[in-house]
């Protein structure tokens, strides 16, 4: 009688422990709830941060026709950097199109399209700034 008693109580105990229990995993799985959405506002935020930054570091390119440039060459993947240039040039604009297309023509006077994000001006003529020798001296004692 004793032992169906106590069986009794710890059967009676675990239902109410599982009661308190189950309403504590209801409120950790809704504190997690929260964090998840926390996280998900505060990776938009950084998104939206870097979004900025990187767009007003942008330079805008603007070429007009007679201008020298080069061409990045993407499918140079054959050899090593260090042993041939991506860029390809110079070219000379003819033509530039709205949203970006520029139209090119080389010293074969091949004519074609390639898109304005692929360029870069190049100044021809152009050399290295001059280096100013400063000589350094121990001050006077």
């Amino acid at each position: 009688m004793e032992l169906e008693y106590k069986a009794f109580w710890a059967i009676k105990e675990l239902i109410m422990d599982s009661k308190v229990a189950g309403k504590k995993i209801l409120f950790q799985l809704n504190e997690l709830g929260e964090f998840r959405l926390s996280a998900y506002d505060s990776a938009r935020i950084y998104k939206e941060k870097t979004k900025k930054w990187h767009d007003k570091r942008i330079l805008p390119k603007e070429f007009v026709p007679g201008d020298k440039v080069l061409l990045f060459n993407s499918r140079m993947k054959i050899f090593s950097r260090k042993l041939k240039s991506r860029r390809s040039g110079p070219f000379t604009v003819t033509k530039v199109n709205k949203f970006g297309s520029v139209e090119l023509v080389n010293d074969k006077v091949d004519e074609f399209k390639v898109n304005g994000q692929r360029l870069k001006v190049y100044h021809e003529g152009a050399t290295v700034r001059d280096v100013e020798e400063t000589l350094l001296t121990p001050l006077p004692s």
